[in-house]
């Protein structure tokens, strides 16, 4: 069964910065300790939207926490990565989460 690194993740993120298309998302340095233990979900969340169709570029940057993501917004709407991260349920919320699903190893 899939499992998705980004929902693991949701409560560590925030948005950055986002206007369609491209979107910066922070991991909160308050995290402390936890920030090691994603760390795994951050890799896999970078190999699942590398691979994904409707994502142009990902690019992570471990020193300054952040995550950028270039992003078909015909094909992911914006307002699924603010409802993603609010927890709020939207099918573009629910397909976000699908397009970043890892399969189990």
């Amino acid at each position: 069964m899939p499992s998705s690194p980004l929902l693991r993740l949701t409560a560590l993120l925030r948005i950055a910065h986002h206007i369609p298309g491209r979107i910066r998302l922070k991991l909160e340095a308050s995290a402390g300790g936890h920030l090691a233990a994603a760390a795994a979900d951050i890799a896999a969340l970078n190999r699942a939207l590398t691979a994904a169709p409707a994502i142009r570029s990902v690019s992570v940057n471990p020193l300054a926490l952040s995550c950028t993501i270039e992003y078909d917004p015909a094909a992911i709407p914006p307002s699924a990565w603010t409802d993603l991260l609010a927890g709020t349920a939207s099918p573009g919320a629910a397909a976000l989460l699908r397009l970043a699903a890892v399969p189990a190893e």
